[in-house]
């Protein structure tokens, strides 16, 4: 990301959710240099990057066990912004509670239902009631305000930290391959250097209504040896005739072999944005088999 000047001239990023929330531990990750600044909502956090609040916005596209985060699909076709980076996030969930709770004074954990769902073991290990809550941020910090020593939640060690909880119990989700991957955001595009290194092409589309319109436009990919890592499909406004895709390519739009690619491709669809071309993540050599 060193090479992407409005990264580094950035001073503050909007991350949805509160502060402690894995968005939040993400911002910090990634951006350390800027100031992060929660939003309540999604809408909430595309506009402050829309507005100028920020400069910058971190949101989260994916996580490898809750799979796609579908509002953020149907948001960015809208959005007057532009992909300048990823991130990859591991999650790791923490057992917390306020001091003086113990491991055999808890019954009863609090967190989202995503998070819940991704630590079943100890739940049913400890023999916990579930109790819902929106986020896991705000989990923690209606823990740390009840003062229950047999309240618990799973949250992030940022949210203990920021609300004086201890930790119980350390890394608790079941899998060890919770990811989350995010996209930093800007209202100006700005491309990678075309310079050998590995890059991610970010596009979404819409096909003509033709015929094996899908297959003719992802043909080009295919017979210029460029690589997709990802396709999604969606539909538009309630109908179940207008499909649009969201595409990850291996490739920078300036290599010839790109070019050759997107020229078939524009030719059967009815619309393309480009979203960005970014330098991919290092986390996406340790996939690679």
């Amino acid at each position: 990301m060193k090479e992407i000047a409005r990264i580094n001239d950035a001073r503050k990023v909007v991350f949805q959710g509160e502060p402690g929330s894995y968005s939040h531990l993400a911002a910090r990750e990634a951006l350390p240099h800027c100031e992060a600044v929660p939003a309540p909502t999604f809408e909430d956090a595309l506009a402050a990057i829309q507005d100028g609040s920020v400069d910058l916005g971190l949101i989260p596209i994916e996580n490898s066990v809750h799979g796609r985060i579908a509002d953020i699909h149907y948001m960015l076709p809208d959005a007057p912004l532009y992909i300048l980076a990823e991130h990859f996030l591991r999650v790791r969930h923490q057992l917390i509670a306020i001091p003086g709770a113990t491991l055999s004074s808890i019954a009863t954990v609090v967190s989202q239902e995503p998070a819940l769902g991704q630590c079943r073991n100890i739940v049913r290990e400890l023999g916990l009631k579930r109790q819902l809550w929106a986020d896991t941020a705000g989990a923690a910090r209606h823990v740390a305000g009840v003062k229950d020593r047999t309240l618990a939640a799973i949250a992030s060690r940022l949210a203990a930290e920021i609300h004086g909880l201890n930790i119980l119990r350390s890394d608790v989700e079941d899998a060890d391959h919770n990811v989350t991957r995010f996209l930093i955001m800007s209202r100006e595009p700005e491309y990678a250097r075309a310079n050998g290194q590995p890059v991610i092409t970010t596009m979404i589309f819409r096909v003509r209504n033709v015929p094996a319109a899908l297959y003719k436009a992802l043909g080009g990919f295919s017979t210029n040896g460029v690589n997709l890592t990802k396709l999604e499909s969606y539909q538009l406004e309630g109908s179940f005739s207008a499909t649009q895709f969201f595409a990850d390519i291996e490739g920078h739009p300036d290599e010839r072999s790109m070019q050759l690619a997107l020229e078939e491709l524009k030719f059967f669809t009815s619309s393309l944005k480009i979203l960005g071309a970014y330098p991919a993540h290092p986390f996406r050599q340790t996939l690679k088999g």
